[in-house]
């Protein structure tokens, strides 16, 4: 699923070439596609409204648009948002005809993602927590947010409500940079150590926003149809059995919360009695 490094390279290629630019036609294929409302209803109140900003929540892309409404998305698994000249009749789930000819076109082969038009992103979205990279997500804020909670790293970090953006992939790589276990408990991660996860997850995320994200399958590709080039980068995610580029140990694999999880189990020393928690296991 793409996450916050992906969505944010959608949202930066697709903003100069829509900004702008006034929808004057408007088809949804299929009514799930829609994530609340009528497809009658849904392009009826687009036709005619101007795109006056792209942006990136969490997971989420949002166009703002000039009534003061907003179209935002999320492009669940195999979800693609992007300008081109001709239709793609085989995977278009919604289609923005804009004033200059072109097309805005949120295609989707697995046909998991969805779409909506809301007055507020409140109204539109579920609650999320801070933005990594806007500056709130700091070390001091880490520390007091992990003390405040006792709950493993690995899922207290996927949860949006936490942390806004991160995914499995990125919270694999962020724990490994910051030397923490994906088991550790977060009201016992040292005052250093969040500081480190808070530097970690900002780096991480930072540096696969200038790879324009990862391609770990073939449906991932930036608007602009390039894959993206972090894969190249990972640390740990997708190499169990493979020697850590920082100290050659071998990189493992287990489930956490039915999530695949890797570190290495030298740069990222188990917490005391991990290995006896129900919900951990070695992959088969």
């Amino acid at each position: 699923m793409p996450e916050l490094p992906e969505v944010e390279t959608v949202v930066r290629q697709v903003r100069p070439q829509v900004v702008g630019r006034t929808i004057v036609a408007a088809q949804v294929f299929g009514r799930d596609v829609l994530a609340r409302g009528t497809p009658r209803a849904f392009c009826a109140a687009l036709v005619g409204r101007r795109i006056t900003a792209v942006r990136r929540r969490a997971k989420y892309f949002v166009l703002d648009l000039d009534d003061g409404r907003l179209l935002v998305g999320h492009l669940r698994m195999t979800g693609r948002l992007y300008v081109a000249r001709e239709p793609d009749p085989k995977r278009t789930r919604a289609r923005f005809d804009l004033d200059d000819g072109r097309l805005l076109l949120f295609t989707d082969v697995r046909k998991f993602g969805r779409l909506q038009l809301a007055r507020t992103l409140d109204e539109a979205l579920p609650a999320l927590g801070p933005e990594p990279l806007d500056g709130e997500l700091d070390g001091a804020w880490m520390a007091a947010a992990l003390a405040a909670r006792r709950r493993l790293l690995k899922p207290l970090l996927l949860d949006q409500s936490f942390v806004a953006g991160l995914g499995n992939i990125y919270v694999d790589e962020s724990l490994h940079r910051a030397g923490l276990h994906p088991l550790r408990s977060s009201d016992g991660v040292p005052r250093q150590r969040a500081f480190a996860l808070a530097d970690a997850i900002r780096s991480v995320l930072s540096a696969a926003i200038a790879a324009e994200g990862s391609s770990f399958d073939t449906f991932y590709r930036t608007p602009e149809g390039r894959p993206g080039a972090f894969q190249d980068e990972f640390a740990v995610y997708g190499r169990d059995g493979q020697p850590c580029r920082a100290c050659g140990a071998l990189i493992r694999r287990i489930v956490v919360g039915q999530r695949g999880t890797h570190f290495c189990p030298r740069c990222q020393p188990a917490p005391r009695g991990a290995a006896r928690k129900a919900h951990m296991r070695r992959r088969t």
